[in-house]
């Protein structure tokens, strides 16, 4: 299928080597969607908005998964082919100048092909026009088909970039780690953190680890990172229930809006409930939960991102959170960030080999 496809693409858009591509760019979580601008205009348009521009869960202020360029395909330029994320989207029904610019990078044996399998909407192509980058084509017969594929597979193209973008900014994050945590944890834990090295320790007890950007400012988001180890005793303690009401007890004595001020504890937010779901970290069976954070006393708030998870060899469970504190500015960024640490962290392989 990918043969046929790309058969009849651009090589490259520029008939360069793999070599002489220039590197992919872009902010962190844009996408820039490639489609006729009146099927953009109609419910394939709206069907894309649903996919990626779906909001962020749990969190009080509306924010979209990602942030969405449009741009017709007759208008697409070498500087923007260069973008870090690129989606074509196309009917082989349409007739309209921008959805016959991309149907043209198909082959008519390709064409044939989806018409006799509608199941095949997707194709992959990384590097098309520049190193790191991802492309992907998503096609139909017609605009039903296509949207029913859309709807069907929501999730699966949501991850697919979400996992994209956590690998790269994985890359710049991980350039210089923090030693001192991933010691700290395997003794104190039994596990490996990663952290980069900007994170700072800002308190420490036997069960648990804070760790903080040491500069915010009012360009630069202020995030903490912490982590808390108690014996698993019950799977009830992974109870959505459970799981806020022990975060509460992690922070109430422990992170303070204002240290001088205890009533400034922070608490969960309930007035927009905390959104969960079942994932792995390294391969340990977890529960996230996404949501918002307020102080007791109201006087600062936030999003955080949080993993509770089972480490069965050692018989306990291993909280680890991330909060931002960013007053009237997006957490989207913030939120990735925290979500590609906290998923870098390891169990006893790590600390068998050291």
């Amino acid at each position: 299928m990918s043969l046929l496809l790309l058969f009849a693409c651009e090589s490259g858009g520029t008939g360069d080597s793999s070599g002489n591509k220039p590197k992919a760019r872009g902010s962190l979580g844009e996408i820039l969607l490639v489609i006729d601008s009146a099927k953009y205009a109609g419910p394939v348009g709206d069907a894309l908005k649903e996919v990626f521009e779906a909001s962020i869960p749990g969190i009080i202020r509306d924010e979209s998964m990602f942030y969405t360029r449009k741009v017709d395909p007759r208008k697409l330029t070498r500087i923007l082919k260069m973008a870090n994320n690129m989606v074509y989207v196309t009917t082989f029904d349409d007739q309209n100048p921008g959805s016959r610019t991309i149907n043209n990078q198909f082959t008519a044996e390709s064409i044939e092909m989806s018409r006799t399998d509608s199941s095949l909407f997707m194709l992959r192509n990384n590097d098309e026009f520049a190193i790191g980058q991802e492309v992907l084509y998503l096609f139909g017969e017609n605009e039903e088909e296509l949207i029913k594929n859309l709807k069907t597979n929501k999730t699966q193209l949501q991850n697919l970039f979400i996992n994209r973008e956590r690998e790269r900014l994985g890359r710049a994050l991980f350039n210089r780690k923090n030693g001192e945590a991933s010691l700290k944890s395997q003794e104190k834990f039994g596990i490996s953190l990663n952290l980069p090295a900007s994170y700072q320790l800002a308190m420490e007890e036997e069960k648990f680890l804070w760790y903080r950007q040491p500069t915010p400012t009012p360009e630069k988001p202020d995030i903490s990172l912490f982590f808390y180890q108690t014996d698993y005793t019950d799977e009830a303690q992974l109870f959505p229930e459970n799981i806020i009401q022990f975060r509460n007890e992690i922070t109430k004595s422990r992170i303070y809006g204002d240290p001088a001020k205890k009533e400034s504890y922070i608490v969960t937010e309930t007035l927009v409930p905390p959104v969960f779901k079942n994932t792995q970290i390294d391969g340990k069976y977890s529960v996230e939960m996404r949501g918002a954070w307020k102080t007791n006393n109201l006087s600062m708030g936030g999003s955080f991102l949080s993993y509770t998870i089972v480490d069965e060899r050692q018989g306990k469970i291993f909280y680890a959170e991330g909060f931002v504190y960013y007053p009237n500015e997006a957490h989207r960024s913030s939120l990735r960030e925290i979500e590609t640490i906290l998923n870098a962290t390891s169990f006893e392989e790590a600390v068998e080999e050291n």
